[in-house]
């Protein structure tokens, strides 16, 4: 390609990185097409500018291939995107073999072997350090299974010592910390996360209904958000041990948008449970109660029914990018804003900023009106 290129290292080769993959190539073989996308181009940046250049995982079926043969073996699903047109992307990148540390629950083990001639129990930190700088990684962007503290907390600490950015996709809280944030800031690097908010998908709505009725002055009494899907994200969660950060990220992703009161007994948000049949597809239940003028009762009752994968790829392919550029630019404080706007569990400074605040100020980032600082 002509266009620059962020270089990313992909820990993880599941439905999500698959659709990475495939939607980067799509909009590659269809440069002018800007349907899907948030923001078509981040600086100097094209939706097809990401770059496999390295990546990981355990499943026998994954490690030892190429990224472009691995992103449809083992549990993977089709996840919905054309193929005909397709160039293999990642095809010369071979699939190394990740520490497992707590990446993989028993119900994860249910459906995948874990390859042969693992790391020790702590990874070999400083092979994989090496395999980051070899391969020229830019951002290291993390796929780890729900429940994963202390492997999420080891790529943060490899991203550091490799000096990439690091992009936190997953429910475990790293950017969300401050003894976090100050060694990545201190590091000159960016820290974005925590828990992707997909494009369209429940979290967002749920956020936008709520601050509805705070903004239209409605009580709001009680909620629930309801989650059902069918791939292997689904399946690791039915290990509820694995779930505590995965439903804290998503109620206060919630909760913060409301500028009343809500207490525990009335709010129930996370994922429900595992239906095969449904794939890749993911449908939410979303159920609002309160009262307005005059103590009149208000109630609301939505579905959703969204592609589960390609729908946190169209927020990590902004992410990667606005990574990139923030190095460029030596300006890594945007992590807050880009975090605000893209992510559940952004850090604590910008949680309660509504989203349109978040995405104004990246708007106006990108276009190099200001810094990204608050």
């Amino acid at each position: 390609m002509d266009t620059p290129l962020v270089r990313v290292g992909i820990i993880g080769v599941g439905n999500c990185a698959r659709a990475l993959l495939e939607g980067t190539a799509y909009y590659r073989s269809s440069p002018d097409l800007t349907a899907g996308l948030m923001f078509p181009e981040v600086g100097p940046y094209g939706a097809g500018a990401l770059e496999p250049v390295a990546a990981w995982d355990v499943d026998v079926e994954k490690v030892g291939k190429d990224l472009w043969s691995a992103r449809a073996a083992g549990q993977n699903l089709d996840i919905g995107i054309p193929q005909g047109d397709l160039l293999p992307l990642g095809a010369d990148v071979r699939v190394q073999r990740a520490p497992t540390l707590d990446g993989a629950g028993f119900r994860y083990r249910e459906r995948i072997t874990l390859a042969a001639d693992q790391p020790g129990e702590g990874g070999d930190r400083d092979a994989i350090v090496e395999q980051i700088r070899a391969a020229k990684v830019d951002v290291l962007l993390n796929y780890l299974p729900v429940g994963s503290q202390d492997a999420t907390e080891w790529w943060a600490d490899v991203a550091l010592a490799a000096g990439v950015g690091f992009v936190n996709n997953v429910p475990v809280f790293i950017a969300r910390k401050d003894r976090w944030r100050k060694r990545f800031r201190e590091a000159g690097l960016p820290l974005i996360g925590d828990d992707i908010k997909s494009q369209l998908g429940a979290t967002y709505l749920h956020r936008t209904l709520v601050r509805a009725f705070s903004d239209r002055g409605i009580g709001l009494e009680r909620t629930y958000q309801l989650n059902v899907g069918g791939n292997m994200d689904f399946y690791n969660m039915l290990e509820q041990e694995r779930l505590a950060s995965k439903r804290q990220s998503k109620t206060s992703a919630v909760t913060d948008a409301y500028d009343g009161e809500l207490s525990g007994d009335n709010v129930h948000i996370g994922p429900s449970d595992f239906v095969p049949f449904l794939g890749d597809t993911k449908k939410a239940f979303i159920r609002c109660e309160g009262r307005g003028f005059g103590g009149a009762p208000i109630e609301m009752e939505i579905q959703l029914t969204v592609p589960d994968s390609p729908n946190s790829a169209g927020v990590v392919i902004d992410a990667a990018r606005i990574a990139k550029l923030a190095m460029d630019r030596g300006d890594t404080a945007v992590d807050e804003w880009v975090s605000a706007w893209l992510f559940k569990a952004p850090p604590q400074a910008v949680a309660q900023e509504s989203d349109q605040i978040a995405r104004e100020r990246l708007v106006r980032w990108t276009a190099g009106e200001h810094s990204g600082g608050r």
